[in-house]
């Protein structure tokens, strides 16, 4: 998977920095809010239409958002707060971003102002069920890490577009609007057959022990 070599090498060539930021008195959470805030800064600049220095801003918001959690691990800061504060930013982050988007998309000539605004907010929802559907699943002890399009995915697709704006972050826009809503159904999907699999794992328990299976919808 691209989210997974992404990382790996992101932390690889993040390791001095890493390190020097753990001799630093800045903490994880503070790093988190450092790239929330540089992300709202961005949102501002797509807003206005200053696409290219926005796409640069979230580059930096982009590394603090993997940094933090580096961070944590490295100088055994991690615990539950951490993580509920980093992952409960990136979805007020996302949300930020396609705002800036849906803003700077209004001062457009109909009928393209129609068609990238309702992208904009169809890719926003897309995104937000990606992660609610993963939070969700596990919350209920279901295994939900699969999906095309994953944050990593969203945000360095979101930085090219911005950086070259145009046609190519119409593009990014529309494409962003159909693969966060098919991952979204894929991590659906996931779920599905997990459950099932449980499911028929309980009748099966239940036919050896001679008990009538429930009666459940397939």
């Amino acid at each position: 998977m691209f989210t997974t070599r992404f990382e790996a090498w992101v932390r690889r060539h993040a390791e001095a920095l890493i390190s020097a930021l753990g001799r630093s008195p800045l903490t994880p959470n503070q790093v988190t809010v450092v790239g929330v805030a540089l992300t709202f800064f961005a949102a501002v600049l797509v807003a206005f239409g200053q696409l290219r220095w926005a796409g640069v801003v979230l580059v930096f918001a982009g590394t603090c958002d993997i940094l933090d959690g580096a961070l944590a691990r490295s100088t055994k800061a991690a615990y539950p707060y951490g993580a509920f504060l980093d992952s409960t930013l990136d979805r007020y982050s996302e949300g930020a971003v396609y705002i800036g988007l849906a803003a700077y998309f209004v001062t457009f000539e109909p009928p393209l102002q129609e068609w990238l605004v309702l992208a904009t907010l169809t890719a926003l929802a897309g995104s937000f069920l990606v992660s609610y559907v993963r939070a969700r699943a596990q919350s209920l002890g279901f295994a939900c890490r699969s999906g095309l399009f994953q944050r990593p995915e969203r945000v360095v697709v979101t930085v090219i577009g911005l950086l070259f704006g145009g046609y190519v972050l119409y593009g990014v826009v529309f494409l962003l609007a159909i693969i966060t809503n098919v991952t979204a159904l894929q991590r659906i999907r996931e779920v599905w057959l997990q459950g099932r699999a449980q499911r028929l794992e309980r009748e099966r328990e239940n036919a050896k022990a001679g008990r009538p299976a429930p009666n459940q919808v397939p």
